[in-house]
């Protein structure tokens, strides 16, 4: 197996509980939805977000789809900015704190601080993942990764995903190391040639995957890949 040169995480179930992403950010924006687009349609990132979405759900009103995309956890690019940008006045005002698992800011910053290249690839935008790594309660997190990558890049859960972030990172694909939940990304990333472990934390009531390689959190990660 190749050394590790740099890491590709996840975010929901793997830097991030569930909970706080299903009982915290997705309510949020879902309360604040249609306020936001009355105050804020004729912006260039929203009026785009809203013209995408009646593109893609033609003769209804884009909140009706938006909501409905929201009860389906849809993972479509508009809902997801607008999502973002709804979480960024979130945090700016203070009404928003990001939640990481306590192992994981640590090993980020060792990774970071031993020449590991980091990046995060998530179906939250790329605004949303830097909010949500620059309002830690560890402090600023964002300047540790080398990028951040959303289904703009592809499917999560398509080998041709991975390849092109490795590509992106300017990393063979043997060097770079995926964690995620959920099996079926894991399976993508592996077509591609990635090393790949599985986070199984017990509080997202994980099924561990019999074809990967598993840890608990991020100190097991080191532990396992021989990581600084």
């Amino acid at each position: 197996m190749a050394a590790t040169a740099g890491i590709l995480t996840d975010i929901e179930g793997t830097t991030t509980p569930i909970a706080f992403v299903h009982r915290t950010l997705f309510p949020f924006a879902r309360t604040r939805m249609a306020a936001f687009i009355a105050t804020h349609r004729t912006e260039p990132e929203v009026a785009a977000a809203l013209a995408e979405t009646e593109k893609l759900a033609p003769g209804r009103a884009p909140l009706d789809t938006l909501l409905g995309w929201m009860d389906q956890d849809a993972k479509v690019m508009p809902l997801k900015a607008l999502q973002g940008l709804i979480w960024r006045d979130g945090y700016a005002a203070g009404e928003l704190q990001s939640e990481l698992y306590p192992d994981v800011a640590p090993a980020l910053r060792r990774w970071h601080a031993g020449g590991l290249r980091l990046a995060v690839y998530s179906s939250g935008s790329v605004g949303a993942q830097r909010l949500l790594f620059g309002h830690a309660p560890e402090g600023d997190l964002t300047p540790l990764f080398a990028g951040f990558f959303d289904t703009a890049t592809g499917a999560k859960r398509e080998a041709a995903s991975y390849g092109a972030i490795a590509r992106a990172l300017d990393l063979g694909p043997g060097t770079l190391l995926f964690l995620s939940d959920v099996e079926a990304e894991l399976d993508a990333a592996m077509a591609a040639g990635l090393a790949t472990c599985q986070l199984v934390r017990p509080a997202d009531g994980t099924v561990a995957s019999s074809r990967h390689q598993t840890a608990a959190d991020f100190a097991a990660v080191s532990n396992r890949f021989g990581l600084r």
